[in-house]
């Protein structure tokens, strides 16, 4: 072949791959919101690996349509070959938090054995899950658990939050809270409480919409409570990554 000849050839097969491709999502962002206005804004359109089928990416939600927009369909998609939910994966992609990015100094820190396996919660202070895991969490071994105070829940949520906050010691004032009732000293004084502030914009940011919900080290996001034994897999498998 002659070598002149070829960076043609090559543009003219991708050509030949993408349009079929750009056709097919042009459709679909043309018939689902038509027929659909319900439908929230579609972010993304890509192939799947089943022929004639496409995720939508919503935000952070994830469903599947054919290339005209004829069908929509939501569930998991696994690969029964390697048994993998392609779906959550997917999802868990989206919604992975960088670890390395928390503002740490805003998070309530206690600390067990050598601390090395490292955790981020954000909890709101009158979440029965959260008090229930945050007892669960002493079973742990070199851990350090950031706590992100995220008064979501209403009530006196924000004064707990500033009470647990601004106290002496708000590490103490937290755990005696969680773990055995004991209320907060009311802070009635001057008190430094951009933390607060800046932990319910960081919880907006990242669509953290109940309590508790859980960051590892490796940027995996799990909502609400996790069994112990999980999370005992889940630092295997960040320590695997690492």
């Amino acid at each position: 072949m002659n070598k002149l000849l070829r960076p043609a050839l090559v543009v003219a097969l991708t050509a030949a791959f993408v349009q079929p491709l750009l056709a097919d999502e042009a459709q679909i962002r043309k018939n689902l919101p038509a027929r659909l206005p319900e439908l929230p804004k579609i972010d993304e359109v890509t192939k799947t690996p089943i022929p004639g089928i496409y995720e939508i990416r919503m935000g952070t939600d994830i469903g599947y349509t054919d290339e005209r927009g004829d069908h929509l369909f939501q569930g998991d998609l696994i690969d029964t070959q390697s048994k993998t939910n392609l779906t959550q994966a997917r999802v868990d992609k989206l919604t992975a938090i960088d670890f390395a990015k928390l503002p740490l100094q805003d998070a309530i820190v206690w600390k067990q054995g050598t601390g090395a396996r490292k955790l981020a919660i954000f909890a709101d202070p009158n979440c029965q899950y959260c008090k229930r895991f945050e007892k669960e969490m002493q079973s742990l071994k070199d851990v350090t658990v950031y706590t992100f105070l995220y008064p979501i829940l209403g009530g006196d949520s924000p004064q707990k939050s500033r009470d647990i906050w601004c106290a002496k010691d708000n590490t103490s004032a937290w755990r005696n809270w969680m773990l055995s009732g004991a209320a907060p000293v009311r802070n009635l004084g001057q008190c430094d409480t951009g933390a607060l502030q800046r932990n319910m914009a960081l919880g907006k940011k990242y669509k953290v919409n109940g309590t508790p919900s859980l960051v590892f080290e490796d940027g995996k996001r799990v909502p609400g409570v996790m069994p112990i034994e999980d999370v005992e897999k889940q630092f295997s498998a960040v320590r695997a990554k690492g």
